[in-house]
């Protein structure tokens, strides 16, 4: 899989697909940096397969660690279309 992009108002985190955890209707990322919880962020998959990547948007839930071992961020995905909702279940199997 390609890697994965984060968006968060300015903030662009590229991350290996090591680093990431998808779910169907969420997904779990590993990042230096914390992010508050109830944050917006943008999340974009693709895989080698396809040309188009999956745009979902979604909620910071959870984010645990500290700065000295990194942190786990658990995002829930809002508003997916159907499209959109398939597709990730296939990534996520």
């Amino acid at each position: 899989m390609q890697p994965v992009t984060i968006l968060a108002r300015g903030t662009r985190l590229t991350l290996s697909r090591e680093d990431v955890c998808i779910r169907k209707n969420g997904v779990e990322f590993r990042s230096a940096l914390p992010i508050a919880a109830w944050t917006e962020l943008t999340v974009m998959l693709q895989t080698p397969q396809e040309t188009e990547a999956v745009h979902c948007n979604g909620v910071v839930v959870a984010c645990c660690g500290s700065r000295h071992d990194g942190y786990i961020v658990s995002m829930l995905f809002t508003s997916l279309s159907e499209e959109s909702q398939a597709r990730l279940a296939l990534l996520a199997a």
